[in-house]
């Protein structure tokens, strides 16, 4: 903008860049202020000059970070101004001083409508323009029409129609109501028709967001959305101002090629053989070259065309191009073309067919791994994690254990972490699992957390084959010398239970074990010495009858920590004390630990919580899509036979004990008293001993899938004399192949007498409830847990409450995955006494 002739406006500019501090500028800016709020309280004295003047220096003092709370009116008053240069200053002071919430803009308004409907294209711009930075809710309902009309005039000139576009693109993302769904499809399909270049583009980002919304109302763009790209990749009526570095019109091709990605598919054989002509051509015409201004923008068209190839699912001959090219990429020496070369070729990993084609490159992105670019290795680091199955796993698991050693400390959480999920996945045997967690909880202990070493331990004690190995290598890691503390715990916990097995072994008798142990206690913390004072125990247990110096040896222990500050510690000397003195009784109170029950992975969702990207999302996604872990998890936490592993380490609690509880209202939110949302899974507690194991610790082949109205079920016969105010009724009318494993009355009065408990349960699903009364109110947690390896599908209930009773259910998940559980509330209210019982059927299949 041109301030030539403003002198004063000049000479304050120059008074304040040569103030020597900041109190000086204060001062120079509060003393200008001043001046301009006098003069503006006599607004009729003010030249034209002098009012573009004065709104000049505000505009100035406000970019300086200076609060401007006055002179609005002033400002938006020059809009109504006939002349340009006091118009333009008008548009653009409000733009910068007024935001879209502002009382004043309101007073604008009409003065902007009148200027957009005009005839000068110059006062059209400068209102389109300002509408189109500031945007607003009322300037979308007031002003939406007329921008339309500015859009589809013919007797506009281009650089109007662009503005309008842009504009009318603001004011749609903040009130989506101004596009009027029905009418605007055709006139959006006669805009596409455009031939001018930059209407066209501004009007492919109007497309881009209106189809993002709804993409079955323009559908009928789509064949001129093909016939755009053909254009621009045959270099057909391109003027030269909108090539690029010999690309015609980048931006469009970009914009063009999202906005086909909103399509589901493209079902005209035509104009799909043509779209898929355009992307042979983009993909056969990019290459790297040294000006990186060319480069950027091929590769903007071409890793959209690529994204556009996955999305429409292509022939597998343009996918394993597609690849070939990203091997290219990943190999050169620019690392911004490495990086997305490595977060495209993660992303094509949810095309199941290109996945054998990717491990062609397996070589290339473990290099990576060891780039100066911490985000290059990253990515490599998310690819490897994604393409990895049975036949790669065991190279690309100890390529990382390799990488580990010499890893940023700032990746080997997440390396440890993916390296433990794939070892767990794809193990082609357990003592290989086995030796890589150690390796891991060896290598990188700091950054091993403990979900990684409980889940060592759920694998060996559900896998009896497994105990005496893992026993033999946690006794020759405790040799060495420097041990991190995270593999004390480990291999004391595993010696503890599994010790015995290696009694004939040389160096592995139980006193030789306790001496080898017990040089470690001095050095670990608190959480750690309660593991420890529990391996002693259990060491003491398996050798009935006990040797005279070993017990005093650990007696002795006992006896130093029965005084110790820690709570948790002293309480497990003073039992263990107790309960060695009980002589033969010990091997019954201290037994092995009972396998745990299944669960699903929770090292798996922490990975999820971890990814932040696209390319880690695809990766995530394609583990999830891959087989199913059928693994193990604990409970509540509680002692079971007087074994205790810490005060992070939880016992099991078997299903058939008592039900899983939760909170009964935990992922609930109520509005008017009615019900609005149920989390579908139980958040397990912080404590338990992790969630779940991968197919390595399941035993047997897995269950047949529960189909037909087999499995219309029901967990207890409503008797007339049921003192309950809630049964789960059996149909008594329909065959039933499937035999509850519980006795239902004995369940059924059990639940009268208690707050929760299994309520019914057969091979196949488990039924639970959780019940708190505070008067005649009830809230009641149905858990439905499906035990069988196939979902439940088209799940259903029916309620049929007795008159005396209002009940409330929430929605039922139509869906039970394999081996979940979720959670259903029941809301009752008992109006007034009654023997009666409510009947509730569930439809499983």
């Amino acid at each position: 903008m041109a301030l030539s002739g403003m002198r004063g406006l000049s000479v304050f500019i120059s008074d304040v860049r040569n103030c020597q501090n900041k109190e000086q500028e204060r001062l120079r800016i509060d003393k200008e202020l001043g001046n301009i709020r006098t003069r503006f309280k006599n607004e009729k004295g003010l030249t034209p000059y002098e009012k573009k003047k004065y709104v000049w220096k505000m505009l100035y003092i406000y970019m300086l970070g200076y609060d401007v709370d006055f002179g609005h009116m002033e400002a938006i008053s020059l809009i109504s101004a006939p002349k340009y240069p006091e118009k333009q200053v008008g548009y653009i002071v409000t733009s910068c001083l007024l935001n879209e919430n502002h009382d004043f803009l309101r007073v604008v308004i009409n003065a902007v409508r009148n200027d957009i409907i005009g005839r000068n294209e110059t006062f059209q711009c400068l209102a389109l323009t300002m509408v189109g930075n500031i945007g607003g809710k009322e300037f979308a309902e007031s002003l939406a029409p007329d921008v339309q009309r500015l859009l589809i005039s013919s007797s506009c000139r281009p650089l109007v129609r662009k503005k309008a576009a842009l504009c009318l693109l603001r004011l749609y993302r903040k009130n989506p109501d101004v596009v009027n769904i029905d009418g605007w499809s055709d006139c959006m399909s006669q805009l596409l028709d455009e031939r001018d270049l930059g209407v066209l583009t501004s009007v492919m980002s109007l497309f881009v967001a209106l189809v993002s919304n709804n993409n079955e109302a323009y559908r009928n763009c789509l064949p001129k959305c093909v016939k755009i790209l053909e254009r621009l990749a045959r270099n057909q009526d391109i003027p030269q101002e909108y090539t690029y570095y010999g690309i015609p019109s980048p931006w469009l091709q970009v914009k063009t090629t999202k906005a086909l990605q909103y399509f589901p598919t493209v079902e005209d054989p035509n104009t799909r053989r043509a779209l898929f002509e355009v992307l042979q051509r983009i993909l056969m015409g990019t290459d790297v070259v040294k000006n990186v201004n060319k480069n950027n923008a091929s590769h903007a068209v071409l890793f959209e065309a690529l994204a556009l190839v996955m999305h429409l699912d292509a022939e597998k001959e343009m996918m394993s191009q597609c690849v070939a090219l990203l091997g290219k990429f990943i190999a050169v020496r620019e690392p911004n073309i490495r990086y997305l070369g490595l977060e495209n070729m993660t992303r094509m990993l949810l095309i199941t067919d290109v996945q054998d084609i990717i491990k062609r490159h397996q070589t290339q992105i473990l290099t990576s791994l060891k780039d100066p670019d911490i985000s290059i290795r990253r990515r490599a680091l998310d690819l490897l994690y994604g393409m990895c199955d049975v036949t790669n796993a065991k190279d690309i698991v100890e390529e990382l254990l390799q990488y580990l050693s010499t890893a940023d400390f700032a990746m080997r959480e997440e390396l440890a972490l993916k390296a433990a999920i794939l070892a767990e996945k794809f193990a082609p045997d357990l003592s290989w699992y086995v030796d890589v967690i150690l390796q891991l909880i060896d290598k990188a202990g700091d950054f091993v957390s403990d979900d990684i070493w409980y889940r060592v331990v759920q694998f060996v004690t559900n896998n009896e084959d497994l105990q005496p190995y893992a026993a033999a290598k946690a006794r020759e890691y405790l040799d060495k010398p420097a041990l991190h503390e995270t593999m004390v715990k480990v291999s004391a916990y595993i010696l503890g239970e599994y010790s015995h097995l290696l009694a004939r072994r040389p160096g592995c008798r139980p006193k030789e074990i306790f001496a080898i142990i017990n040089e470690k206690l001095p050095t670990v913390s608190k959480p750690t010495v309660a593991i420890l004072l529990s391996t002693y125990a259990k060491i003491m247990m398996h050798t009935q009858p006990p040797y005279p110096e070993l017990q005093e040896q650990i007696w002795a222990i006992f006896r130093k920590y029965e005084s110790y500050i820690d709570v948790e510690i002293q309480q497990r000397a003073v039992e263990y004390f107790v309960l060695s003195r009980k002589g033969a009784a010990l091997v019954d109170v201290l037994a092995e630990m009972p396998k745990f029950p299944e669960r699903q992975s929770a090292l798996l969702k922490k990975a999820e919580d971890a990814e932040v990207d696209t390319a880690d999302q695809s990766a995530i996604k394609l583990r999830s899509q891959q087989q199913t872990s059928n693994a193990l998890v604990v409970t509540d936490q509680q002692h079971v036979n007087g074994s205790i592993l810490g005060n992070q380490l939880g016992l099991v609690k078997m299903p058939s004990q008592k039900m899983e509880a939760s909170t009964h209202n935990q992922g609930l939110t109520k509005e008017n008293g009615a019900v609005s949302k149920v989390d579908p899974e139980p958040t397990p507690s912080a404590d338990l001993l992790g969630d779940l194991l991968g197919p390595l610790a399941m035993e047997g082949p897995p269950a047949a899938p529960v189909s037909g109205e087999k499995n219309m079920i029901s967990a207890l016969e409503a008797t007339p004399d049921a003192a309950g105010a809630l049964a789960l009724a059996t149909v008594g009318d329909q065959s039933n192949s499937v035999q509850p494993i519980v006795n239902i009355a004995e369940r059924f009065h059990a639940l009268c007498l208690q707050d929760s408990g299994v309520l019914y349960e057969d091979p196949y699903i488990q039924i639970g409830i959780k019940a708190e009364w505070r008067a005649h109110h009830g809230h009641l947690v149905l858990f439905l847990g499906n035990k069988n390896t196939s979902p439940l599908l088209s799940v259903r209930a029916l309620i049929l409450p007795p008159s005396h009773l209002k009940m409330e259910l929430s929605l039922v998940p139509e869906t039970i995955p394999p081996r979940a559980q979720v959670q259903c509330l029941l809301e009752v209210v008992n109006l007034r006494a009654s023997r009666d019982v409510a009947v509730l059927d569930f439809l499983l299949v």
